[in-house]
């Protein structure tokens, strides 16, 4: 009993809280409601971990603690960073050997509660395993296929389903009956499966959290990533959704910040197109009542790292003694592009602009092939030495034969 009065006052004075941060958020400009509620959870779990931790006589909370520290101190450092999302994994997986930990210390109901559901996750992840994902991802391609057009980029989720169905049926079916040393040679396949799968895992989660980021209403420039036009002289619905997210902030920030920004439409003309996407994408922002003399034109870029840096050459040229500067595109694109902006030495962050659900998985497939191909040397080492070890294993497994003959 004594360990589940303390529990209940928690779930209380948790559940008091969360109702007033959705209060006090709601009086904001900008609610964040969901943003702020995960902070008020982290926070309250944590104060009551360290809690009743230090009334067993212990302060390994303080492990967790340091890397959720040093996860957050990477993040605000630089946002578009790979690293953050391997760090942040890390952390959960530090946290959940944590909670183990703290479950056979402190046996509190809270904890073995949170253990239990992190089981549940596990168990129907181990059910509805790499099969339901493989149907998922033909599911997926079909609706792609049925609502874009086909193109290589579009078939990614059906081409990644094709290789996972060989995967698993030479997981069921042939694995068992091939030699020993064809097996073994055969084995750094999977290693490799397994080492891109955490990579896209870590790619995964630092997306995630980059659409966290909630500029302030100070910018003096937004900055619009072009894409493809409709017949060479109109934006695409997608394209659209990137100016629609630049509108919305310019003008929020113009209510609340009381500062006007300049909309800087950035992209320059394609051999099969009447106009440049700058000059279409300034057309789009006039007829949705954007004045003229707020909006600037960057048409010379052919690809996003010369957005960062032509872009940035037209700001610091009309405000030369230093700006503020943020920049939107699709949620699924913005990281990427803050690994460009970085590498134009732009200081500026991105708003992402929704992305219909159907299409995110392949979206998110070709930018991780995108990162993949940003560090292609370091993938081809790691590979490399993969099949190094498989090779070298299988020539000693063939040498032990021999010599047992």
């Amino acid at each position: 009993m004594s360990n589940i009065v303390p529990g209940i006052i928690f779930i209380i004075i948790f559940f008091i809280g969360l109702v007033a941060v959705l209060f006090w958020r709601k009086q904001k400009e900008v609610p964040n409601r969901f943003f702020f509620s995960v902070i008020w959870a982290l926070a309250s779990l944590f104060i009551y971990l360290t809690i009743i931790e230090i009334h067993k006589g212990s302060c390994f909370i303080l492990i967790p603690l340091g890397f959720f520290a040093l996860c957050l101190g990477m993040y605000f450092s630089g946002k578009a960073r790979l690293i953050n999302g391997f760090l942040f994994n890390c952390f959960v997986l530090i946290f959940g050997a944590y909670l183990v930990y703290n479950a056979y210390l402190t046996q509190d109901i809270i904890v073995i509660g949170l253990l239990g559901l992190a089981l549940l996750l596990f168990i129907l992840t181990g059910i509805f395993g790499l099969a339901t994902l493989v149907i998922f991802l033909y599911l997926n391609a079909a609706v792609v296929l049925k609502k874009e057009r086909r193109s290589l980029p579009n078939l990614l989720t059906l081409l990644l389903a094709i290789f996972l169905t060989f995967v698993l049926i030479y997981d069921y079916f042939i694995a068992q009956n091939l030699p020993i040393w064809l097996t073994s040679l055969l084995s750094g396949v999977p290693l490799i499966l397994v080492y891109f799968i955490i990579t896209f895992l870590n790619f995964l989660t630092v997306s995630i959290l980059y659409q966290f980021n909630h500029p302030r209403y100070q910018q003096d420039y937004i900055i619009t990533l072009g894409a493809g036009l409709i017949e060479g002289k109109r934006v695409t619905p997608l394209l659209a959704r990137r100016i629609d997210t630049a509108i919305s902030f310019y003008r929020r920030q113009k209510k609340y910040g009381k500062k006007t920004a300049k909309l800087v439409m950035s992209g320059g003309q394609g051999p099969d197109e009447a106009v440049s996407e700058a000059f279409a994408m300034k057309e789009y922002a006039l007829s949705q009542g954007i004045p003229e003399e707020d909006i600037l034109l960057e048409d010379q870029s052919t690809n996003t790292l010369e957005n960062m840096r032509f872009s940035k050459a037209l700001m610091e040229k009309l405000t030369p003694n230093g700006f503020k500067a943020i920049f939107t595109s699709n949620n699924y694109h913005i990281f990427r592009a803050g690994i460009y902006a970085r590498q134009a030495r732009l200081k500026a962050d991105g708003l992402g602009a929704k992305t219909a659900l159907y299409y995110l998985p392949n979206a998110f497939l070709r930018e991780y092939i995108a990162i993949l191909m940003m560090h292609k040397k370091r993938h081809i080492v790691v590979v490399a030495l993969i099949m190094g070890i498989t090779i070298s294993a299988t020539l000693l497994i063939l040498i032990s034969k021999f010599l047992a003959n």
